[in-house]
């Protein structure tokens, strides 16, 4: 394709429809015998969005690869019976739910790199974390595997310049004077189970250092999630045709 742009300054591949063959794509990935992760949270009225989620995911998710799906809920008896795909598997795991919005946004990486560490890393090759309001419509399949790997933000496409500067200068999340080169959404992210538990960490570190000190970023864990993509750089991107924003 020569109508977008389909490699970083950093030589990172940006993954678009019609830039890669799922067929040689898929026969490599067979071959590795790999398994993937996905983790979501459906907390308060999110359980709303529970068999959407699921149903397009086992449809459209990685199809014909083995995947596990961790959903994580405060309301796990408002989960309707789903039928999975035989080399799928849904995990329920119970979480507390918080009084504001904020918190429950805030605690996600927390909980993530707790069960990377606790038992993710024993299950799974590849981990993606989404937003459980997400319906997948098309096949998303293995060309999205790579070691760390970020969704680039369905409003802003091209090179980043005022997203950041929202941030309060003595955050955790606040962006040095050199911005970012994308702003990506904290809604569609993953890779490797040890990339993502390093993102997640610090992260987690820094939500709680802003906590501490009174500060609360404007996008909550999007905001770290950028700040640590800056410093690390994601080895793929996917497109913003990935999690496009149904309002735009």
């Amino acid at each position: 394709r020569r109508d977008v742009l389909v490699l970083t300054p950093w030589l990172a591949p940006i993954v678009w429809e019609g830039t890669f063959s799922r067929d040689i794509l898929d026969a490599q990935y067979l071959q590795k015998n790999l398994v993937t992760g996905v983790v979501t949270f459906a907390v308060e009225k999110y359980w709303f969005f529970i068999e959407g989620f699921v149903s397009s995911a086992n449809k459209y998710f990685l199809a014909g690869h083995p995947v596990n799906f961790y959903l994580f809920t405060d309301n796990p008896e408002k989960i309707p019976h789903l039928q999975m795909a035989p080399e799928n598997h849904l995990f329920v795991i119970t979480v507390q739910n918080h009084p504001r919005w904020q918190d429950i946004s805030w605690s996600h990486m927390d909980i993530i790199s707790s069960y990377i560490q606790r038992q993710f890393q024993h299950e799974v090759d590849y981990l993606y974390c989404m937003d459980i309001n997400v319906q997948f419509l098309a096949h998303v399949g293995v060309e999205i595997i790579d070691a760390l790997v970020a969704t680039i933000s369905s409003w802003q496409v091209t090179p980043q310049q005022d997203k950041a500067s929202e941030t309060h200068p003595e955050s955790q999340s606040a962006f040095p004077e050199v911005q970012g080169d994308f702003y990506y959404t904290a809604s569609f992210y993953g890779g490797s189970v040890s990339e993502v538990y390093k993102l997640t960490r610090a992260c987690s570190a820094g939500l709680v250092e802003d906590r501490e000190n009174g500060i609360e970023a404007p996008c909550h864990h999007e905001s770290h999630l950028n700040r640590y993509l800056l410093q690390h750089r994601p080895t793929r991107l996917l497109s913003p045709e990935y999690y496009w924003d149904t309002e735009l």
